[in-house]
């Protein structure tokens, strides 16, 4: 691992760790239990949105793997112009976003404040749109890697485009009460 691996490894856990203590605070700190959390999901469709979440995890940590073990710095090359630091950017324009997502809900589901809803809706936007970038600087990437994981980290970053810029982006924001 070179330092620009090393870096972004470092970029993951510390993102990584302020995501999930976020939804364990928010979780443990929301009267009225999760359910206030789910916004306007219907009860009827949670477990699907629920294996959906699975699967963008899933796919996450595919690009993660990628990224990290199967690119070489030095050569990579994204958008014909840009180089590795875009997953710098791209990945903590996901990871911090998200790890503000529960609070600012949290607070919301007790305030009900339009700035709050408000802010919650750009906090989403920015985490689908950054993963969206991720999709497209994966297949973008030159010189293109062979292998399974290749194929697995591209298909992957798009469900997590897919989840987080439809799913909690549009459905969710559109179906919060």
């Amino acid at each position: 691992m070179n330092i620009q691996q090393v870096g972004l490894l470092v970029l993951m856990v510390i993102g990584g760790i302020a995501v999930l203590g976020s939804y364990v605070f928010g979780v443990k700190n929301q009267a009225g239990g999760t359910s206030l959390l789910w916004g306007g999901i219907p009860q009827a469709i949670r477990p699907v949105y629920t294996v959906s979440m699975l699967v963008a995890a899933t796919g996450y940590f595919f690009v993660i793997y990628h990224v990290l073990f199967n690119l070489q710095p030095s050569a990579v090359k994204i958008f014909e112009s840009l180089d590795y630091n875009v997953f710098f950017v791209v990945l903590a324009l996901i990871l911090i976003p998200s790890a503000l997502w529960m609070p600012l809900t949290s607070v919301y589901v007790k305030s009900r404040s339009a700035t709050l809803k408000f802010s919650i809706r750009i906090v989403l936007a920015v985490v689908g749109i950054a993963s969206i970038a991720m999709a497209w600087a994966l297949i973008t990437l030159q010189p293109q890697s062979e292998g399974v994981f290749r194929y697995l980290a591209i298909y992957g970053s798009i469900y997590f485009a897919f989840h987080t810029a439809v799913l909690d982006g549009v459905v969710w924001s559109v179906l919060m009460p």
